[in-house]
This record gives structure tokens, sequence and C-alpha cells, in this order.
């Protein structure tokens, strides 16, 4: 195994549409506590997402594209209230599977799930202020990257932000680990493992992005592709 090419052709095990039931829900449910520890969402809010709400007299809509069990998006719009925004947000996944188990957790007024592609929102006409993806990026090959990320442009009229892995033997040994305390009865440390194998480096994803997308790192383990609207200041 080398770290030093990206291993697109991997499949993640969560991906299989005949993945046991009872593991897939718990795996999804456990990206809860993933996403806490490594996702760095909180800083990503308050250095990309907050400076964006702020900037609006009119409540607020956040977009979560391949939400999966929804934990993100529920943070986000939980902290965006607990800062003073009047925020919805709506969660769409093709999944059915995860949709059920992100409609299982806890209720929060304004929240939706729906399963849908982010095209399906663009033909429709829907406009939110912020869009996010969290652990999307490397899931997507050459057309749906591109895709998505039109499609991601087209319907933020503030800021998109998608968050992902970054490539790296420390990365991979980390959560070779790491991920022992969570993974038992689910899919998480082979899938994380894969993850990483199948995630971009800096300029591997600045590569893949068009000009007006840029490549950002939060730190040695995360990279963020951001798009602003134009009326965002850069």
């Amino acid at each position: 195994m080398t770290l030093s090419v990206r291993a697109e052709e991997l499949t993640e095990l969560m991906d299989d549409p005949d993945a046991d039931p009872d593991r897939l829900r718990r795996t999804l449910q456990r990206f809860d506590t993933v996403n806490r520890t490594v996702g760095c969402w909180r800083r990503v809010y308050r250095s990309h997402l907050r400076p964006v709400l702020a900037r609006l007299d009119r409540p607020a809509r956040i977009l979560d594209i391949g939400s999966g069990g929804g934990d993100v998006l529920r943070r986000l719009v939980r902290r965006a209230r607990s800062d003073g925004f009047v925020t919805t947000g709506v969660g769409i996944d093709p999944d059915p599977r995860a949709l059920a188990v992100a409609r299982a957790a806890e209720e929060v007024t304004g929240l939706e799930f729906r399963e849908a592609w982010a095209g399906d929102f663009v033909a429709a006409g829907e406009r939110f202020d912020v869009v996010v993806s969290n652990h999307l990026l490397h899931h997507l090959r050459g057309r749906e990257l591109e895709g998505m990320l039109r499609d991601s442009s087209a319907l933020a009229v503030g800021i998109s932000v998608h968050s992902d892995i970054a490539r790296g033997r420390l990365a991979y040994a980390g959560f070779s680990v790491g991920a022992a305390v969570v993974a038992p009865g689910t899919f998480l440390r082979v899938d994380g493992l894969r993850s990483i194998r199948r995630s971009f480096t800096p300029g591997e994803l600045a590569a893949r992005l068009p000009p007006d997308w840029r490549v950002e790192r939060v730190n040695r383990f995360r990279l963020l592709a951001v798009h602003r609207a134009p009326y965002v200041d850069q």
C-alpha cells in the first residue's frame, strides 16, 4: 500500500447497497463522535460561516449536501442560533438508509432531511446562504465532482465550504489507532482508512477545482474547497 497515489478505485463498505443495516446504522450514528473529534467544524464555522451569516438582515438557510446522519448540519444550525442568527437547515442525501438515521435522531425545529441531489435543488430554483458538505469530495469521481461544485456555487448566494480529509501518512496512522475506540460493530475503521487513501492532497484538489474556487487548509489533516459568491468579501 502507498499513500503517494490517490486510491480512487477503492469502494467503502457503507456504500454497498447490501451492507449490513445494523452496522451501517451504527456507523452513521457514530460519525457524530468522529466529526466532533476531527471535523474542525467549530473552527470553520467561526472563520468562514459566521461572517457570512452576520451580514444578513433576514433568516439564514444552510444546505448540507450528502448529509449522512445529519450531525454536522445539526451542530452548525445550533451554533448559528446560539450566536443569535435565525437559521434553518436542509440536509440532502440520495441514500434512504442515511436519511432514516438522520430523521430518527434528535429533532431540531427548522431542520429537514430530503432524499435528493444538489442538481434537483438547482432545477427547482432553490438558494441558500451557506452550502456545506463533510467527507463528500473523496467519494466523487470525475464529472461527479465537477457537477457537485457547479451545483454548489449555483445554490449558494453566500459561501460554499466542502470539508474533507487531507491524505497523508500521519492521518492514516493516527486514525488506524484512534478509530479503535468507536469502531466496534461499525464500518468506521475500514472505511475511514479507505477514505484517507481516496482523499486528495492540497495540490490534487486544487487541480480539480474551477478557477473561482480555492483550497484552504484547516490543519494538517483537513482540507476545504471554498467558493464565495461575488458579494462576499474575499
